[in-house]
């Protein structure tokens, strides 16, 4: 993997036409994963003591209905269980059988009529991945397009971005506004799950319009056998990084848990000049009954990074000068980026009957980033050359979520039905401001350092923009023949309004108000058990556009752009190994101005082919990577000069394989390896400036032992091992980002 395993920074966003920092208060003497841990020990205490008073009272509950025999039905136990428990991996134990879709709930992967990939906590744990952008690189239909060093973990999934700008396009436990904004870090990471293609009727319109996929992150819940883990880890230059996984459960029936991850890590990172620091709190409660279960997800992370880095734009017209040694960091020394986030998702689910369950989630994000140091540098010429403009920024992002919604079973004839039907509602502020100073000027092979300028800090942060995502939706999963065919159907109702204000009047600058219907149809036939064809048509949503001030047509409202995907697939289980073979196309229209007038007649087509392969073929042999060829092309433009061409930041191949083997002469010793690959990919619409392809080769080991009685694990690896210098991704707004250093790793955890 091509990324640096300390915590990113750097400023947010696009570049300086459209930047944004947020404020920041300062922050506390007393560190989030301290205060965190010790709310998590109240919490704990509170949890026992209350098990304990109330056990008397639990157990003649418990009495009372085994008398009510009539009550007792067991297909209801079954099926909460389902609902709640997450799918069991696959042989190998680096994905998951299933995992969240939407409003459809757990599937499991051979049900589920897409192309779906599940990485557990394990495969996180063993790669000693730090933030999302890790994991999600895996998958070979995905690439991470932020930096190292920077800020947000952005990506484009089958050629779409995801994830880019202010506002998260992450889904935590199914719903949007409640993730972290920029990172999320693993050590609270349970699963993480990826859709690929449009995901509009499963989870709403995504926040920032993406359509290309949808990343669903699961966090860590309580467990039913009791863990107490310590981690230490290291990662050069001198990142030294300490975390603890608490879990325990309470009650008569052990109906009561409560689970906490906390994580401190600083120190230099691989990247000249610079410092990063990450404290990290994460506390989860859950009620487990026979009817009703619910739980309490509560996040606090804390960043602090000196001289964070940022992509670079490229001067029209000059090719992209050769990649420098990737420890090189044009940033300058006095530069800075701190950022706290909290989250809170509050969950809850009862059966009315062994037929029906209601839900409802309630929860919302705070993020506040202030930064001082220098925008998106400009590569001037050939010799590396470089300009930018520093700035003094604060930025504050606010974010909402609820929904609520019912599940029912039941049967016409030979057919059987689930239908869910959920309203959903979202809202999100952004608030910015900042300050800017004089151009510095630097070089990417030799960085220049410059006197720290004078620039000072915004004095108010006024509201920028705000948007409200509302929306129905009704779907209906009919099986027959033993679930031997699966058709799903289903269709939602999405209506949006957004609004800008002027940062100085407080005026509002432009306004959208508009709904569109997005429709789904999956189907899935089983002619083998261990063999699914799988066929859908599913739509994306993104925001209208608005005709600017410069059109004959200003301020006309267009209706919400839909992305049309049409997809089929097999899914075949044989000797511990899941295949999956799927052939796509995606259809995204968008707004442009030619002439005088503007309309919406511009359109891109990407269509590809994906292989992925996960397991275990042969005893202590473990396999998990695939390939992606897409065929991506502008359809429509405005100009026979880009007419034809592939879109910015699309490469042609990319493919991840990794491998690990259990060594037969050391008992617990296990070996591993990765190859990383990535196509040619152009960084303007002419088609004239590109970056090359790369590939980079990562090793690594880990020992499982015995210490003291005490289960331990050693892990240790390098990435990039070859020292590769190379461009890494390019972002859908032309800059391209630097690929990381050689960078070595290693950790110990100790389960007490």
């Amino acid at each position: 993997m091509q990324w640096h395993r300390s915590a990113r920074a750097g400023a947010i966003g696009r570049p300086a036409s459209s930047s944004a920092a947020s404020p920041s208060p300062a922050p506390s003497r007393l560190s989030t994963a301290v205060r965190l841990l010790f709310a998590g020990a109240l919490a704990a205490g509170f949890a026992q003591s209350y098990a304990q008073t109330a056990a008397e009272a639990t157990e003649e509950a418990s009495a009372t209905k085994k008398t009510q025999t009539e009550h007792a039905l067991p297909a209801v136990v079954v099926r909460a269980q389902a609902s709640t428990e997450l799918p069991p991996a696959l042989p190998g134990g680096q994905l998951a059988q299933g995992g969240r879709l939407g409003l459809l709930g757990n599937k499991s992967i051979t049900d589920t009529p897409f192309s779906v990939t599940n990485y557990t906590s394990q495969t996180m744990q063993d790669e000693n991945a730090t933030t999302l952008a890790e994991v999600v690189g895996k998958d070979p239909s995905s690439r991470f397009t932020g930096q190292i060093g920077g800020v947000t973990d952005s990506f484009y999934i089958r050629g779409f971005p995801i994830n880019e700008g202010n506002i998260s396009e992450i889904a935590f436990d199914g719903v949007y506004g409640v993730s972290p904004n920029y990172h999320l870090f693993t050590e609270y990471l349970e699963r993480v799950e990826i859709l690929k293609g449009p995901g509009a009727l499963l989870y709403g319109m995504s926040p920032n319009s993406g359509v290309g996929g949808v990343v669903n992150v699961v966090p860590k819940r309580p467990l039913n056998k009791d863990l107490t883990r310590v981690t230490l880890d290291y990662a050069s230059d001198s990142q030294v990084g300490e975390s603890v996984d608490l879990s325990r459960r309470f009650g008569s029936e052990r109906q009561f848990g409560i689970r906490f991850n906390g994580l401190h890590r600083q120190g230099e990172t691989a990247l000249d000049n610079q410092k990063s620091r990450a404290e990290v709190g994460h506390l989860s409660l859950d009620y487990q009954g026979e009817r009703l279960r619910a739980s309490l997800d509560l996040i606090e992370q804390y960043q602090w990074v000196d001289a964070p880095t940022r992509p670079f734009l490229v001067a029209p017209g000059l090719p992209v000068p050769d990649a420098p040694d990737g420890r090189r960091n044009v940033s300058q020394p006095w530069g800075w980026w701190k950022a706290n986030e909290m989250s809170t998702l509050l969950h809850a689910e009862y059966d009315v009957n062994d037929a029906l369950t209601v839900f409802a989630d309630a929860g919302g994000a705070k993020t506040d980033v202030a930064r001082f140091s220098d925008q998106t540098p400009t590569i001037l010429d050939a010799l590396g050359n470089t300009s930018s403009t520093p700035f003094n920024a604060k930025f504050q992002v606010n974010r909402s979520t609820a929904d609520t919604g019912l599940r029912a079973r039941f049967d016409t004839g030979p057919v059987k039905h689930a239908v869910v039907f959920q309203a959903s509602a979202y809202q999100d502020r952004v608030a910015s401001a900042n300050n800017t100073g004089r151009a510095i000027l630097s070089n990417i092979y030799s960085p220049v350092a410059s006197a720290e300028p004078n620039v000072a800090a915004p004095t108010r942060v006024p509201k920028i923009s705000a948007s409200t995502l509302t929306g129905l939706a009704l779907a209906d999963t009919l099986s027959a023949f033993d679930e031997r065919v699966q058709l799903t159907l289903g269709v939602r109702q999405q209506h949006v309004q957004s609004d800008n204000f002027n940062a100085t009047t407080g005026a509002r600058s432009s306004s959208y108000n508009d709904s569109a219907v997005t429709p789904l149809a999956g189907i899935v036939v089983k002619p083998w058990r261990n063999v699914s064809l799988y066929a859908n048509y599913i739509e994306g949503l993104s925001k209208g556009d608005i005709a600017p001030v410069t059109a004959s047509n200003a301020g006309q409202v267009f209706a919400p752009y839909k992305t049309q995907q049409q997809e089929v697939g097999v899914k075949a289980e044989f000797g511990g190994v899941l295949a999956t073979l799927a052939a796509f196309r995606i259809t995204k229209p968008s707004g442009q101005l030619f002439g005088t007038t503007f309309a919406v007649d511009s359109e891109q087509r990407n269509q590809g082919i994906e292989l992925n392969v996960s397991g275990e073929p042969v005893n202590g042999v473990r396999l998990l990577g695939g390939v992606t060829w897409i065929d991506a092309t502008l359809t429509k433009t405005n100009s026979q000069a880009t007419l034809g061409n592939r879109p910015v930041g699309v490469p042609g191949w990319m493919a991840n394989a990794s491998a690990e083997w259990d060594t037969p002469w050391i008992s617990g010793l296990t070996l591993t390896s990765a190859v990383n690959l990535t196509g040619r990919e152009y960084v303007d619409q002419a088609n004239t400036q590109s970056v090359p392809a790369w590939t980079t080769f990562d090793f690594g080991a880990r020992y499982k032992t015995k210490i003291y009685g005490k289960s331990t694990t050693w892990r240790a690896g390098v990435l990039n091992a070859f020292d590769r210098r190379y461009w890494a991704g390019v972002a859908s707004f032309g800059t391209v980002s630097l690929g990381a250093p050689r960078t070595v790793f290693m950790s110990a955890s100790v389960d007490f």
